[in-house]
């Protein structure tokens, strides 16, 4: 049983184990190709999945790791897209919904982990979005962790 949802892995970029048994790797998107600079990049989820609506159960996984897209301009074939997503015009309730989703999934007590890229779109308004504050984060760098947890039932 995967303990571990990534419910925007892309390509997997963060993870050491980018195969580990523990996780669900999903994304609304596959696709391999071979970027500008000759590098492949391959996105192979596990599940093909929506993160505003996402075919698991209630209170499935211990922990979610909620990586979504974040950038508004990019062209729809740049290497900026294809690696990390892009944004819709209804960004804002996109983001709202996947957060929803994934504290649905998420058992009582279990974490949330949010990694957002503030290049386009800065985290304070981000985090007007969630109906709670994260527990803690980095405030450094322009690519952001922020640790939610899901309270008991």
């Amino acid at each position: 049983m995967e303990r571990i949802l990534d419910a925007c892995c892309g390509s997997r970029m963060f993870w050491f184990d980018k195969n580990n048994s523990d996780v669900v790797y999903a994304d609304n998107r596959e696709l391999s190709d071979t970027l500008c600079d000759g590098r492949t990049l391959n996105v192979h989820p596990d599940i093909i999945a929506d993160f505003r609506n996402m075919p698991f159960e209630d209170e499935s996984f211990y922990m979610v790791v909620f990586d979504p897209p974040h950038l508004l301009k990019a062209g729809d074939e740049s290497w900026l897209a294809k690696k990390y997503g892009k944004l819709t015009s209804t960004w804002q309730d996109d983001i709202r919904q996947g957060f929803a989703e994934c504290m649905r999934v998420l058992k009582p007590n279990g974490t949330l982990i949010f990694k957002w890229n503030e290049e386009q779109v800065a985290l304070s308004e981000l985090k007007k979005l969630f109906p709670q504050a994260p527990l803690f984060g980095n405030r450094r760098s322009k690519t952001h962790w922020l640790v939610f947890m899901k309270d008991q039932a």
